[in-house]
């Protein structure tokens, strides 16, 4: 994969606004210096926001909806650049092989500062650094305006990881408590990294990917608290992304499955993996998910929908009776690109949003976003 090729994918694969920054790579601009090519992209992105019922938030807050019964106003209107991003890449030939380098940030920082999303290199199939999961494969990633994106598919985020890619095979070992999310005991501790695996393939226009993810989990109260108590368990994850192209037609969708999987079922109504019960031992949280989308290429864009849906097993734990356990939500939108130049996109996006807890009370709340981007 070139150097080119690589920011490609970093604008591309953010969890809202996939597609829409196509033009990013594209467009990159390029600089030789010595025998290293080096490449600027990104983007700024306007987002315009007007929550129907109660704040959501920049991006959305799946925990934010009112439940039903509960007073607050309603309607509520922002605007904000924080998405906006900027990236460099670099490629240079060493010992018969590439050596690529990417570092990215955009302002979803505290106070809107800078906030860092990539920063990895390759070299002879090994990757080391910052960067998405391995556990997720992006098959199942509907363009959306929103940066929350659908939940229920294998976790769209970042982390620290050293990476091993053969062909469509990749293995790695990722930071255990940083996007996974950590027990919740008392000394919770993580002695090992997470381990994934993932394939990606295409057969024609069908596409898919197939992820796993196997965890060690651990606390230890000594010195916390009296009587002392310690224990591990194993966490696992499997997840299942598919799209197939029909004409201007292009479905997606995802499975995500785990016991003890966290953060990675993406969306986790409870981050946290397992927990520690009234007798000291440590008991691991089941969770499954899933998404369903779509795209219509139609006149200068697109229409995309999507549909997701999560659920956490809270039961077992009398401590989360309170707790989010479920989480669905939908979206429809139409993205396009005026003047026939990618270097610009426009968009309206309308989402609902609803939440419950453990103990049955619900509530749901509704956004309209609109999108103005111009990449670089």
């Amino acid at each position: 994969m070139t150097t080119q090729n690589n920011a490609k994918q970093i604008a591309l694969l953010s969890v809202g606004a996939m597609t829409l920054a196509a033009a990013v790579s594209t467009h990159a601009y390029e600089f030789e210096v010595g025998e290293t090519t080096a490449s600027i992209f990104g983007y700024v992105k306007l987002d315009v926001i007007y929550d129907i019922d109660n704040e959501l938030g920049d991006t959305v807050d799946r925990s934010a909806p009112r439940l039903d019964g509960d007073e607050g106003s309603d309607g509520h209107f922002n605007m904000h650049a924080r998405e906006s991003r900027i990236g460099f890449s670099t490629s240079s030939p060493v010992a018969g092989s590439e050596l690529k380098t990417t570092i990215e940030g955009d302002f979803y920082g505290d106070g809107s500062a800078f906030r860092l999303r990539h920063a990895y290199g390759e070299w002879n199939d090994l990757l080391a650094g910052q960067t998405w999961t391995n556990f997720a494969g992006f098959v199942s990633s509907t363009p959306l305006i929103s940066f929350t994106g659908p939940t229920g598919r294998p976790a769209v985020e970042r982390q620290p990881q050293l990476r091993y890619t053969s062909g469509k095979l990749s293995m790695a070992l990722e930071n255990p408590a940083d996007e996974g999310g950590q027990v919740s005991a008392p000394g919770a501790k993580s002695q090992l990294p997470d381990v994934t695996l993932r394939y990606t393939d295409t057969e024609g226009t069908f596409h898919y990917s197939f992820s796993g993810v196997a965890r060690y989990l651990e606390f230890d109260s000594s010195g916390i608290e009296t009587p002392a108590a310690s224990d591990a368990a194993l966490g696992w994850g499997l997840g299942v992304e598919v799209a197939m192209e029909m004409g201007n037609l292009t479905l997606r969708g995802a499975l995500t499955h785990g016991d003890g999987i966290g953060g990675y079922n993406q969306g986790n109504p409870q981050i946290a993996p397992a927990f520690a019960t009234s007798e000291g031992e440590l008991e691991t949280i089941e969770s499954t998910g899933g998404t369903l989308g779509a795209s219509l290429a139609v006149g200068p864009g697109d229409f995309n929908a999507a549909y997701s849906l999560i659920n956490a097993d809270l039961d077992s734990n009398p401590a989360f009776t309170t707790n989010d356990d479920t989480y669905e939500a939908a979206w429809i939108n139409y993205i396009w690109s005026p003047a026939q130049s990618d270097r610009i996109s426009y968009g309206i996006e309308a989402n609902w949003n609803k939440r419950e807890t453990v103990e049955g009370p619900k509530g749901d709340a509704s956004r309209i976003q609109g999108m103005v981007m111009y990449s670089f």
